[in-house]
């Protein structure tokens, strides 16, 4: 179906919510609006994921033209094309899949990272070289992270290591963020976080100050009471703000 006969379709079916439509009805109202963005997004998505516009030099340098960095650097060059047409929020995900592209190194902890971080590496580099010198990095917050770390100790007398949710690393770049600042730190062997302990809750409402909003303020309707996005705690982590 073309572009001209969605738009069809799309403005027939406003015509007949129009006609529904009463004066102060927010959530008909929504819905059209909502319509609308979708046929925009799907407008113009082939043009934004269409990646033969790119020069070969930025092609190669999220690692294109490498088997090793082509897919994960695909998804990063995608990431930095949208951020440059005003999409607010991009997600990647780096493995899932089939187990032998998962971060979950139970088996071989060395093998898997190597493995894992030689796919990663470039193609992060080259998100941030190419948001700073297009000039959009100051305004783009990227964060690297997961929901726990590995543990310090082999599992079970493997070369394996088991989930860690007691001391990990996340970074910030970009968007407000301090230059080489660095927050907290774990123990002698790396298992427990025991200086400057950051909660998710806290991740949360730095990420929301970043982007201009107290989190003590922000609420949404959940369960039948206003909840916030940081629940009953969190704090700013100052020392990361520039």
């Amino acid at each position: 179906m073309d572009r001209s006969r969605q738009r069809r379709i799309l403005d027939y079916a406003q015509r007949l919510n129009r006609r529904q439509a009463s004066a102060g009805d927010t959530e008909l109202e929504a819905r059209i609006a909502s319509y609308e963005l979708a046929f925009r997004m799907q407008a113009e998505a082939p043009e934004a994921v269409d990646l033969k516009r790119e020069s070969a030099e930025t092609r190669a340098l999220y690692g294109l033209d490498n088997p090793v960095t082509a897919e994960f650097g695909t998804r990063c060059l995608i990431a930095r094309r949208l951020a440059e047409r005003g999409v607010r929020f991009v997600q990647l995900y780096s493995g899932g899949g089939p187990v032998a592209w998962q971060w979950d190194a139970h088996d071989d902890v060395n093998a898997n990272h190597e493995k894992m971080c030689g796919a990663t590496d470039r193609p992060v580099s080259a998100l941030l070289t190419d948001l700073k010198r297009r000039g959009l990095l100051d305004d783009t917050l990227v964060v690297w992270g997961g929901e726990f770390g590995r543990t310090p100790v082999s599992q079970n007398g493997s070369r394996g290591r088991d989930h860690n949710a007691t001391g990990f690393t996340m970074w910030f770049a970009g968007g407000g963020i301090q230059p080489g600042a660095i927050h907290g730190a774990t123990d002698e062997i790396g298992l427990h976080a025991v200086e400057d302990r950051a909660h998710v809750n806290d991740i949360h409402a730095t990420i929301l100050h970043l982007m201009g909003l107290d989190h003590l303020r922000l609420t949404h309707l959940h369960g039948g009471r206003n909840e916030r996005l940081t629940n009953v705690a969190g704090a700013v982590i100052h020392r990361l703000v520039s």
